[in-house]
């Protein structure tokens, strides 16, 4: 969609700056990195394409730019560019060939982040959920299969990406080569093939990406690569020098992800992440990037901008329980979730222009400000069990990628043959939440998040209809080394220790709203099934807002047929971002799946300054 109101100082930049000058050379001594020879010092920040409207990239990069910032840190997701082992995907937010040209305009040189494994709280760390079912794969590895798939991606990600090699004429400077894998491992084969791999492609400086201590560091080095650590600088610069002895990987120094705050995680106890009106906070932060600049070292804030995890691409942590990442990734960042510039942002333009050439940072553009929505009504439109595909027939339950689904819901269907009670046991763990009907009406919910999750006694008939709905809550991005990332039922179902045999199986992968219906008669909103809520609203002005749904539980939200992400009452995200690029002025349809009603939903509304929060989870054990 067209977005009318973009902002226009992306021009005025252009017009008064010019544009980059075109590099042909990027290396580094002992102490500093080169550009074209001449000492260059990164100062950057993490931005991810795919996690901004595409309508939004010229905004954001030249923010980035008018912050201070001479280079954009960028993660590429796979699992986005290449959803089937036979389809790619490389329009709209997946066009990062025309983000890195963007950059360039704005001069903003780039480093590649692109894995193949990225972690970034994004859906099991940007890995595409199909190879799960590739025989013989294993992740993470030097195993044929896995190669093979990530040489593929690879090779077909350089082919877009050659006229932007710095060699080329182009902004990006050099490439990352995994991410952290000393957090998870030590094949020094499985990245030096990896390395060899990159070389083979770009044909870039590399550098690997490691946490600040002994094991990371040895786990994740390998010769032919600059090693660097992310975390605290003066923690990681003197790991870095301490354990890493191979002089070939020894260099300037760069902090590879500087953390002004954290991620946010859904749960009652998980309160939302932000130095912003903290002067004490953001003092430390200009302290620690002062002091970067000031030893000639060079440093990437994670996050500069953070975006959206859009529909279902958040990953989860994994400790004892499921952690799932939120639909926001605000991050704290300077650039908060809508763009928009914040205390941190000013007090970081302040630092680093104190160390650069007067005059070489442009002017920060102008807020335009968020608009308000004072109510969208919807209306039950649709019972999701009256709105099944054909269903797929199995004597057990069939995972979720087995059926060609990465994302979304599967309903498992069984028809009771005899009595039996007990409790329920969903193969070898819950994945992730599951919803349990009886008859068409809910009986209990057992989820993942919880250390000890829920039980659910049953107390079948004969002919009994017995439903559960899994929701994939996002695979693990970060974590112990957990043995697959399949999701749906993996195993048996058992009721009181009895095998439940024959099942129908409905994939939901939602990747679309529905069609709405006429208006359906929601009696008993508390026991039944999933709804889709369905309506529409007019906005006189095209702009920014973020979508508040009081009282609402848990469920999807689309606006215009694009999926806005995942809202949950249990919090910290208490709103969903909803980008003026994505409206028109009339006739703007909304979708609302709620997977739990309940007679307390009020009138939806669009407000202009996003809330955070928490409350308790209704479904606790």
């Amino acid at each position: 969609m067209h977005c009318s109101f973009l902002f226009t100082a992306f021009v005025v930049f252009l017009s008064t700056f010019g544009s980059v000058t075109c590099s042909s050379s990027f290396t580094w001594n002992r102490q500093s990195f080169l550009l074209n020879g001449e000492p260059y010092q990164i100062i950057g920040g993490q931005m991810d394409p795919q996690r901004i409207p595409y309508q939004y990239w010229p905004d954001r990069l030249y923010k980035a730019r008018a912050m201070g910032l001479n280079t954009i840190f960028s993660y590429v997701f796979w699992d986005q560019i290449q959803p089937t082992p036979d389809t790619w995907d490389l329009t709209g937010r997946n066009n990062v060939a025309e983000y890195f040209r963007l950059a360039q305009e704005v001069g903003l040189n780039v480093v590649l982040r692109a894995g193949p494994f990225v972690c970034g709280e994004h859906e099991w760390g940007g890995f595409p959920a199909w190879l799960s079912e590739v025989p013989g794969m294993v992740v993470r590895s030097n195993n044929a299969p896995f190669m093979n798939a990530s040489k593929a991606y690879i090779e077909r990600l350089a082919t877009e990406l050659q006229p932007l090699l710095i060699t080329h004429g182009g902004p990006i400077l050099m490439a990352q080569i995994e991410n952290e894998y000393g957090s998870y491992g030590a094949d020094h084969t499985y990245m030096a093939a990896l390395r060899d791999m990159f070389n083979d492609a770009f044909g870039l400086p590399l550098y690997t990406n490691d946490g600040g201590g002994e094991s990371y560091l040895i786990g994740g080095q390998i010769h032919g690569a600059l090693a660097e650590t992310d975390g605290s600088p003066q923690v990681g610069f003197a790991a870095r020098d301490q354990y890493v002895t191979d002089p070939i990987s020894l260099g300037p120094q760069l902090d590879g992800e500087y953390y002004i705050t954290w991620l946010d995680l859904w749960a009652s106890n998980s309160s939302y992440q932000t130095d912003v009106g903290s002067a004490s906070s953001i003092k430390a932060v200009q302290e620690d990037l002062s002091w970067i600049l000031t030893n000639n070292s060079s440093f990437n804030i994670y996050m500069f901008h953070g975006g959206t995890n859009w529909g279902f691409q958040n990953g989860a942590d994994w400790s004892d329980s499921l952690t799932p990442v939120t639909t926001s990734y605000d991050y704290g960042a300077p650039l908060d979730e809508s763009g928009r510039i914040t205390d941190v942002y000013s007090a970081l333009r302040e630092t680093i222009s104190s160390y650069v050439a007067a005059g070489s940072i442009p002017p920060v553009p102008k807020q335009i400000p968020p608009i308000q929505i004072d109510s969208i009504e919807v209306s039950p439109t649709l019972a999701l069990f009256d709105f099944l595909p054909q269903p797929i027939s199995a004597v057990t339950p069939t995972n979720m990628e087995a059926l060609n689904q990465s994302h979304g819901f599967i309903l498992y269907r069984h028809t009771v043959q005899s009595a039996i009670s007990g409790t329920l046991e969903t193969g070898d763990a819950p994945r992730d939440r599951l919803l349990i009907y009886l008859n068409g009406k809910r009986a209990g919910v057992i989820d993942s998040i919880y250390q000890y999750p829920q039980t659910v006694t049953l107390a079948l008939q004969p002919n009994d209809v017995l439903d559960i709905l899994v929701e994939n809550m996002g695979r693990v991005n970060y974590g112990p080394r957990i043995p697959d990332q399949r999701k749906g039922i993996v195993g048996n179902v058992t009721v009181g220790g009895s095998t439940l045999m024959e099942w129908e199986m409905f994939p939901l992968s939602m990747e679309e709203p529905p069609t709405p219906q006429a208006r359906l008669d929601v009696k008993d909103p508390v026991s039944s099934g999933p709804v889709f809520y369905s309506g529409s609203f007019d906005v006189d002005t095209l702009g920014d807002t973020f979508l508040e749904l009081p009282g609402w539980t848990k469920g999807v939200v689309w606006v215009n047929g694009i999926n806005l992400g995942r809202y949950w009452t249990v919090g910290p995200q208490q709103t969903l971002y909803l980008p003026g690029c994505y409206l028109k002025n009339r006739n703007n349809d909304i979708t609302v799946l709620a997977l739990e009603p309940n007679a307390n939903q009020g009138a939806i509304r669009g407000i202009q300054t996003r809330n955070w929060g928490n409350n308790p989870d209704p479904d606790a054990p």
